[in-house]
């Protein structure tokens, strides 16, 4: 929020009051605020992007909410839900897995919301019918079994650099254009169209 509109919110909440634009006398407002914000809120005191005075003022009742991995079954009522989403959207009726379930409440979730959304909408892409979310696994291991590596030379063009990657994924998976599909996060559409011109070239 601008700095300016934080001083005029923070008037309205020490005097209750507002004055509408063209008027020239206040009125009387009842009103309860529930802000929220992704960043510690000393933090944005200290980097002078929130007013320590409003931060006191909407600090009444905090309720911190915990990262994604921490929320337990949170994880698959969410995924259910978005998952829902789009079979209403699509006309479809396609289904998260025992296994898919599993994958959803190991992972570590880093991009939290966002990225389960993400990871449903992807996997609904890809899949016939039902939601394994293998390519979930793949695409979070740092390292070991599950993880390799492509060396790519600096300079080469962007779609040349894109063939070795789809090429190599599909290797890696021996052929299975769903897991490598998954893994490259596009749909499996993209991969056939991509493989013809491959072929063609």
């Amino acid at each position: 929020m601008p700095a300016a509109l934080q001083v005029k919110l923070l008037r309205v909440l020490e005097t209750s009051t507002v004055v509408r634009v063209g008027a020239d006398k206040p009125i009387d407002v009842d009103v309860r605020i529930i802000a929220a914000t992704n960043r510690p809120p000393a933090q944005a005191v200290a980097s002078g992007k929130l007013r320590e005075d409003l931060l006191y003022r909407l600090n009444i009742f905090p309720i911190p909410l915990p990262p994604l991995r921490e929320r337990g079954d949170d994880v698959e009522r969410l995924a259910e839900h978005f998952l829902a989403e789009l079979n209403a959207a699509e006309g479809k009726a396609k289904q998260l897995t025992p296994a898919a379930r599993a994958r959803l409440r190991g992972h570590a979730w880093p991009g939290n919301l966002r990225e389960l959304k993400n990871v449903v909408h992807h996997a609904f892409i890809v899949a016939e019918q039902e939601l394994e979310l293998e390519g979930l696994d793949e695409t979070c291991a740092p390292s070991g079994e599950g993880a390799s590596s492509l060396v790519v030379a600096v300079g080469i063009p962007l779609a040349h650099a894109e063939r070795q990657l789809i090429l190599a994924t599909l290797d890696r998976f021996e052929g299975d254009k769903h897991k490598a599909a998954a893994v490259l996060q596009i749909s499996l559409t993209t991969l056939y169209s991509r493989l013809s011109e491959y072929k063609a070239s």
